[in-house]
């Protein structure tokens, strides 16, 4: 027969305060299996923890034990005991209370007279209690007084506080409820209390970080107040751990760790009371990765994981990243291959169908708000060969061919080519070789006739397997023909468009040819132009007959060669009108005040250009600076002495016969006029120091440049010593070799140079207005630089094939030595012609009488050595009545004397717009020369 389960808990009522333990026993009348207390939420009680611990003491009894109890603690427990389909229960009411408690009741306060005073009686209790003052045994009436105030915390406040408020002050605490009360007795003092000023409230510091942490705060009042630093009310002290400075101000924590991590209290005092201020310490820990594996994998046979797992406070995020990509949490691609999956401080990347391109280096990254910290893991791919190349390779007879056999293969893969089933190379085919790299092999073929041409096979293979590939080897053709589409005329010029041939023969077309003639003759005057990467399109004729009828033709050149010619395009020309406007550019000094304009010569309207007209203003002005007349050789002017930070208006017109052209327009603006800044850095170099450096520096370049010429042209101070102490030879005894033949100047004693000036000559004016020296319609637009010039180099197009009179051009002439850099007597060799010495009279009168139109150009240049050397070659020449060979220095008009043949043939432009050119001012030159020199041959000339 079943007993009913009866359950009673003692005590059966309890009440008590926080902090105090507290046990209860369920007792159980009848058999009981279960015996399980319940806490107020309704959740069962488990066993084995610290705060409550539940204990079955025999089949009718278990406690409850609650340690140190806390407000949360309060609320009904139950005790539920069960014997099959048999409960009972019993509850008991546990409620909690807090005794009152003065936390913060300080004795005595002292407070700065006139500043309202806060009496501080902190008291707490659970219910809270009720807070009386009373002064001189008497409740203070705040009605009555109302410099008297009791605040919301309890705390009296005392406005204005005076010397006779001075006293002994009573905080009483009251719990009607159960009629608890408790008292403190505060003696106020009028006095200045400190004040503190936290350097920063709110600090971070880094786990096993080198650098310690140092907290701060500076104090003031009367009497001088001591400082102490607390953590958790409890008062720290120097150690190895807490270091402070000589008035307690600055704290220092050495080694810190996550368990520093808190609010810490600096607290000033003095005898009128303290003053607190908290600093929070946030200590951070940085990422480290502990664990990344390497893994290896067969191509689409297998799924691999890598794992990644990383350290650090806050809880640092881990990306995973490949090459240029990065993969985050969730599927990286559409087939789901790629899946990244991350939980707290570890992350996986899995790859479901493994490619060889996944092989290579995973980055595992680890980051928080701190720090990072990254380690790589290896994935190894084994997979069989990959050919890659381009199938399909062009050639022609005689030219070598290479076939690119790309391979990617992991084991490495060996290589071997094939043709009609036989390895190569063999016997039967000669024309082959082979070139093998660690990723490529190189086939090359250079084909003698028709059966070298076709397939060519390339076999790769490792242990995983093998791979292999047909290249094919084709027979290159020449280019198709262009198509000439417009021909803009102008008087002197004409512009060319033209489309690219549509087939290139298999092979990059590399040059085009342009020829042209007048209508009706028979001889074509031509120039090759070099094919450009981004593709040419268009070209310029310059030269050209005004108000004349042309023919014109193209066709395009690869390695092959020469296709066929376009279809014939017809012009003609302008008649003979005023310039174009020339292109300007502007390239600001730097200084910054100054401006370089430069121009590039456009067509000429049939007409030599006799001069160029620069004017220039500020923008928002009405007057314009006074003209600049250039003679037409110029190419630049530059402007100097502007206002600063200012913006300009430039004009160019070339003027010829006709008239002028239409002004080139360029606007600027100046730089903003640079400030001193003063050195306030005392530390600094003083003048006189500075002076000093200079002044060794100086001395140090003088020292190397007497060395050096004592060693390359035997003289200076070191020479001199040489020869007068030590007894060395000086640089004289070679006069009797130079009196003898072996020296290059035997008429004359003297080595010093003559100063040649060349200047126009007076030009008698032609047809056209201009003077036999001026540029005529055999000259380009654009004129090629001098080898003097600047880093802007204005390029023309070299032609590869001069232009020609007849259908069939004549044999090209044979190569001729260019003119030889100028060379000491000590470096000459025998004279090449006795009647080849330059006449130093007729320099002489030269340089008594120089006559120079553009004097007044502004930029006059000297050339160097090179140039000098040419213009020498160039007089050698004249006085033995041989032209010499090799470019001039400068551009130089044609002779008067010009045949019809020759009149027909014109320089082209490479480009429709011609490049920068640094420009040569000025139409004199300033050349220096031996007063005498032997002409070695024709075309070299050594001084």
């Amino acid at each position: 027969m079943l007993v009913s389960l009866q359950v009673d808990i003692r005590p059966a009522q309890a009440e008590i305060s926080v902090g105090e333990s507290k046990f209860f026993l369920c007792e159980v009348v009848g058999d009981a299996k279960e015996i399980d207390w319940y806490w107020p939420s309704g959740e069962k009680i488990l066993p084995n923890r610290q705060d409550v611990s539940v204990t079955r003491n025999d089949e009718s009894s278990s406690t409850l034990i609650i340690y140190n109890a806390g407000i949360d603690n309060a609320g009904v427990y139950k005790c539920v005991a069960r014997n099959g389909d048999q409960d009972s229960e019993a509850t008991i009411n546990l409620r909690i209370y807090q005794k009152l408690t003065f936390t913060s009741a300080e004795s005595p306060q002292e407070f700065n007279e006139g500043e309202d005073a806060n009496i501080v009686c902190d008291v707490v209790s659970l219910p809270p209690p009720r807070v009386i003052w009373k002064h001189k045994g008497a409740k203070i009436q705040t009605a009555k007084d109302v410099r008297f105030k009791i605040l919301a915390n309890n705390h009296l406040q005392i406005r204005g506080i005076k010397k006779t408020d001075e006293g002994s002050y009573t905080c009483e605490g009251l719990i009607m409820a159960r009629g608890e009360i408790a008292f403190r007795v505060i003696k106020v003092i009028v006095n200045v209390q400190p004040t503190i000023r936290v350097r920063q409230a709110e600090m971070n510091a880094t786990a096993d970080g080198e650098l310690p942490v140092t907290l701060a705060c500076d104090a003031d009042g009367y009497p001088e107040p001591t400082v102490t630093w607390a953590r958790d009310n409890v008062i720290l002290e120097s150690g190895d751990k807490y270091s402070f400075n000589e008035d307690g101000s600055e704290m220092t924590i050495r080694d810190t760790q996550k368990v520093d991590e808190g609010d810490y209290v600096c607290i000033a005092k003095n005898k009128a009371g303290s003053t607190e201020e908290e600093i929070s310490l946030k200590v951070f820990v940085k990422p480290k990765i502990t664990f990344l594996d390497n893994q290896t994998a067969s191509e689409l046979d297998e799924m691999v994981t890598l794992t990644c797992e990383a350290t650090g406070d806050p809880t640092p995020s881990i990306v995973w990243s490949f090459g240029r990509r990065v993969f985050t949490e969730g599927e990286q691609s559409l087939d789901g291959n790629v899946v990244v999956r991350s939980d707290a401080r570890v992350s996986s990347l899995t790859l479901k169908y493994v490619q060889y391109t996944d092989a290579g280096e995973y980055l595992c990254s680890a980051r928080n708000p701190i720090g990072s910290d990254a380690q790589s893991g290896h994935l190894e791919v084994r997979y069989t060969p990959k050919i890659t190349g381009w199938v399909t390779v062009y050639t022609w007879d005689g030219n070598a061919a290479n076939i690119s056999c790309e391979v990617l293969a992991h084991p490495a893969a060996s290589v071997a080519w094939f043709r009609d089933g036989q390895q190569l190379p063999n016997s039967n085919a000669t024309t082959a070789k082979i070139y093998n790299t660690p990723a490529v092999s190189y086939l090359e073929v250079t084909p003698e006739s028709q059966n070298d041409y076709g397939s060519y096979n390339c076999t790769a293979s490792n242990s995983i397997g093998t791979e292999s590939k047909e290249f094919l080897l084709i027979q290159a053709e020449v280019p198709s023909a262009p198509s000439v589409e417009l021909v803009e005329p102008y008087s002197s010029s004409a512009l060319l468009e033209f489309e690219e041939p549509e087939s290139s023969g298999g092979v990059p077309v590399l040059k085009y040819r342009a020829e042209w003639r007048p209508e009706g003759h028979a001889s074509w005057a031509q120039r090759v132009y070099d094919a450009k990467d981004g593709g040419l399109s268009q070209i310029i004729v310059v030269g050209l007959k005004p108000n004349t009828k042309y023919e014109v033709k193209m066709s395009a050149i690869n390695g092959k060669g020469e296709g066929e010619s376009s279809e014939l395009a017809t012009f003609k020309t302008e008649p003979v009108r005023e310039p174009n406007p020339p292109k300007l550019e502007g390239q600001l000094r730097a200084r910054g005040n100054a401006l370089k304009v430069l121009w590039i010569k456009q067509d000429d309207g049939g007409s030599p250009i006799k001069h160029y007209l620069v004017r220039y203003k500020t923008k928002d002005g009405v007057e314009w600076k006074p003209e600049l007349r250039l003679p037409s050789s110029s190419l630049y002017v530059v402007l100097s002495e502007l206002d600063w930070d200012t913006e300009y208006e430039v004009y160019v017109v070339a003027e010829n016969v006709q008239g002028k052209s239409q002004p080139g327009v360029l606007s600027f603006r100046t730089s903003p006029e640079p400030t001193a800044i003063p050195d306030t850095d005392p530390s600094g170099f003083g003048m006189g120091a500075i002076a000093g450096i200079l002044i060794v520096v100086f001395v140090l370049l003088l020292v190397a440049v007497d060395i050096t010429c004592f060693f390359l042209n035997k003289c200076g101070l070191l020479m001199c010593i040489s020869v007068n102490i030590c007894g060395k030879t000086g640089p004289g005894a070679k006069a009797k070799d130079m009196e003898e033949g072996k020296a290059a100047f035997t008429a004359d004693e003297s080595k010093e140079p003559i100063v040649e000036v060349r200047t126009e000559e007076e030009c008698t004016p032609n047809h056209d207005g201009g003077c036999q020296g001026e540029p005529n319609e055999t000259t380009p637009l654009t004129e090629p630089d001098s080898p003097a010039s600047e880093s802007t180099t204005l390029t023309s197009s070299t032609a590869t094939a001069a232009p020609v009179t007849a259908p069939n051009p004549p044999p090209p002439p044979p190569a001729q030595r260019p003119p030889g850099p100028l060379r000491s007597p000590a470096q000459r060799g025998p004279p090449g012609r006795p009647g080849g010495r330059l006449p130093a009279q007729t320099r002489r009168q030269r340089l008594r009488d120089p006559q120079s139109p553009s004097a007044t150009n502004q930029d006059t240049r000297i050339d160097g050595p090179d140039a000098v050397a040419k213009e020498v070659a160039k007089e050698a020449s004249e006085a033995s009545g041989k032209p010499a060979s090799g470019p001039p220095a400068e551009a130089v008009a044609p002779p008067p004397s010009v045949t019809p043949a020759q009149d027909e043939k014109s320089a082209v432009e490479e480009e429709s717009k011609p490049e920068e050119s640094e420009v040569k001012m000025a139409a004199s030159e300033i050349k220096a020369v031996p007063k005498e020199a032997v002409l070695t041959n024709a075309n070299e000339s050594k001084a």
